[in-house]
């Protein structure tokens, strides 16, 4: 089970330097699911990626807080406004963009409620 673990945290990692890169792509729910893989699977690892000088902060941060970064907030507040903008540009049909609107001001809500940090 160890090696499962491991190889999850592994991979979230991986996607999660993918998604530095990658527009649209998230980076930290996988660095976030890594640090709990590892925690499961290798302490070292995990050590690891806590100690990590640009991702261990804000990992630390959710884990003991529940913190999100201050720019994180920013950059997933503007997205979320710039997809309803686009499915307004769309021209989707009104449930849609009412089931949309809703989805995205109670994640806005939950992201903005939470402590900031980093």
């Amino acid at each position: 089970m160890v090696l499962f673990w491991r190889s999850l945290g592994i991979l979230c990692v991986a996607i999660g330097s993918v998604g530095v890169v990658v527009p649209l792509l998230p980076t930290t729910p996988f660095l976030l699911l890594a640090a709990w893989a590892f925690a499961k699977g290798s302490e070292r690892w995990r050590a690891w990626l806590l100690d990590h000088p640009r991702l261990g902060p804000c990992i630390r941060a959710w884990q003991t807080e529940r913190a999100i970064p201050y720019r994180a907030k920013v950059l997933a507040v503007a997205s979320l406004l710039l997809s309803l903008l686009i499915a307004l540009w769309l021209a989707l049909p009104p449930v849609a963009l009412g089931l949309q609107a809703t989805a995205l001001v109670l994640v806005s809500a939950f992201i903005l409620t939470r402590p900031t940090a980093c």
